[in-house]
């Protein structure tokens, strides 16, 4: 599968300024890894006469076939005639489409920072595509590209060379010339090679629609053949078609009145029509959680006890974080959770980082080694006391990653919900329910124990008798390399290092600052160092001002640590 770009320049504008454009060198042959082979970027001719970038990409069709190409609506059908023997790897197809999205991600969103001044202005270019499958032959390519401006050469191939009876095949090689904003060449191609090809090898989902408009943004709302290429590129998925159109039409409407399109879709007053409705304790907690990820700077997450896939979702709509493991020891959990997530429909990139494993935290697991953070959201109190010590030793002992993130309900606060009789825990399940100074000193044990710091926050309204409906303390791994020195932190306020999620975080850099020790003695940490060159430092708790925590003194010098993020 094969692309050329060249262009033309002088000596005042060298050709070669096309190498800034594409942020790849001329004098360099690169390659980069895709879901379905590897891609390879190189220059045939590089002079400040003429300069050609070629995008190879060789496909794999072992891995096509494993990522489950031709499943489901989308689906190219040629894989359906041959599974491991199709055009795929030979004609220019989606697959290109998503690669040149990838290889040159900064080109089309227009981005050259070493120099900006080539941004924005139209350039002579001429794109060859040799091999281009064309369902409704050349006039359509003409008629899908000459209202932007380019000049079409489409040229049908002919099914076999030494038989021309035959006819000529769907394909057709394809030249553009035309002048043209590189970025705005690349949208171009992004969106009507699959449109040609009238498919997708990935399973189209809503975000679909956000790529589109993106992509498409400055000509899919004037092209004449706008309705075909929406419901092309979209599979013909009606739902998603309608919701497309609409916004194209928005978009033209706002044009045609130099207004914004908020202006135009305006019939209805959020301020009027919303109602402040109370925040469910489960949203409340999955963002107490996703905070001190932010905060830990973690990419690689495992969510050991994941249950039906909740935080797993709120990780995938994060590019922060770029590898997910969720592990339950429930078979039956794991497929709610795929079922929800709708694993098998996710974008390829979506799909490529998220993983579910079955698995129990009373035994040690090498899968679960190397990662940046691990969280156990009310996890703890569905296991038996005397099996803590093995989960204890399996995550903190074994796995070791730099952030652990615990949460678990207090008991003290089940006296304010209503609906929950005196004595019961809150779910059948629960072997256990803690008091808050119970929390803490499993907690501080296990910090102790394995080399780690502690520290605690509140998830949900604190009542100023019973504390918080769930409590939370994160884990740092102390020891490592050391790195910079981490931005001064403050306190968190009414005694507590800092409530989780809501808006009382400590300053630095949008960090966090937790200034209660284990001990409860709320001394603030300043510069401290960061621990495994993560954005979290780790120091004495000495040198605060503090606030009074829950049973310490404020200042002084105590015992605990305090984490400065």
């Amino acid at each position: 599968m094969f692309l050329t770009i060249t262009t033309t320049g002088t000596t005042d504008r060298p050709a070669t300024d096309l190498g800034f454009l594409l942020h790849k060198h001329p004098d360099r042959a690169q390659q980069f890894s895709t879901a379905h082979g590897t891609a390879h970027v190189l220059y045939p001719e590089a002079d400040a006469e003429r300069c050609t970038a070629a995008l190879l990409l060789e496909v794999d069709p072992v891995a096509l076939v494993r990522r489950g190409q031709g499943k489901g609506r989308g689906g190219a059908p040629d894989a359906a005639l041959g599974r491991y023997v199709n055009d795929r790897p030979y004609a220019a197809s989606s697959l290109l489409a998503v690669a040149l999205r990838s290889v040159f991600a900064s080109a089309m969103k227009g981005q050259c920072a070493a120099r900006p001044e080539l941004v924005g202005r139209p350039i002579p270019l001429r794109i060859e595509v040799p091999v281009l499958p064309a369902r409704g032959g050349a006039a359509l390519v003409e008629r899908l590209f000459r209202p932007l401006g380019w000049s079409v050469l489409a040229e049908p191939l002919p099914l076999d060379e030494t038989f021309p009876e035959w006819g000529d095949s769907r394909y057709v090689r394809l030249v553009l010339e035309g002048a043209c904003e590189l970025a705005v060449a690349l949208r171009h191609l992004y969106v009507l090679l699959p449109v040609l090809d009238d498919a997708k090898h990935y399973w189209v989902a809503p975000d679909e629609v956000d790529k589109l408009l993106r992509a498409g943004e400055g000509w899919l709302e004037r092209h004449p053949e706008q309705r075909l290429i929406v419901g092309r590129y979209l599979a013909r998925r009606q739902s998603l078609t309608r919701e497309a159109m609409a916004r194209l039409e928005l978009e033209r409407l706002a044009e045609a009145d130099d207004a914004a399109v908020e202006e135009i879709d305006n019939a209805v007053d959020e301020e009027a029509d919303t109602e402040e409705k109370p925040v469910p304790l489960a949203v409340r907690r999955r963002e107490a959680v996703l905070g001190v990820l932010r905060s830990a700077g973690a990419a690689r997450v495992l969510d050991l006890g994941c249950g039906q896939g909740q935080l797993i979702g709120a990780l995938l709509r994060e590019g922060q974080f770029t590898e997910i493991v969720g592990m339950d020891v429930s078979m039956r959990a794991l497929q709610e959770a795929r079922r929800r997530l709708r694993l098998d429909r996710l974008p390829e990139r979506q799909a490529q980082r998220v993983r579910l494993v079955q698995g129990s935290l009373a035994y040690t697991d090498s899968r679960l080694k190397g990662f940046d953070a691990a969280v156990l959201s009310e996890v703890v109190e569905h296991v038996d006391p005397e099996r803590l010590p093995a989960l204890e030793y399996a995550v903190f002992g074994v796995a070791r990653p730099r952030t652990v993130v615990v949460t678990t309900p207090n008991v003290e606060y089940n006296v304010r919900w209503e609906s929950l009789p005196a004595g019961r825990v809150r779910h059948a399940d629960h072997r256990f329910e803690w008091t808050r100074d119970e929390f803490r000193r499993w907690a501080g044990e296990v910090a102790a124990r394995h080399g780690y710091a502690v520290t605690f926050g509140p998830v949900g309204p604190e009542d100023p008798e019973v504390g918080p409906p769930t409590q939370l303390a994160c884990f740092v791994r102390e020891g490592g390399e050391e790195g910079v020195k981490g931005s001064e932190g403050t306190n968190g306020s009414n005694g507590v290092g800092v409530d989780v999620g809501v808006s009382r975080s400590g300053s630095g850099s949008g960090g966090w600052a937790w200034g209660e020790s284990v001990g409860g003695v709320a001394d603030g940490g300043r510069n401290g160092d960061i621990r495994d060159g993560q954005g979290i430092g780790v120091g004495d708790g000495n040198s605060g001002p503090g606030d009074s925590g829950s049973s310490g003194s404020p200042g002084g010098s105590g015992s605990g640590k305090a984490v400065a993020a």
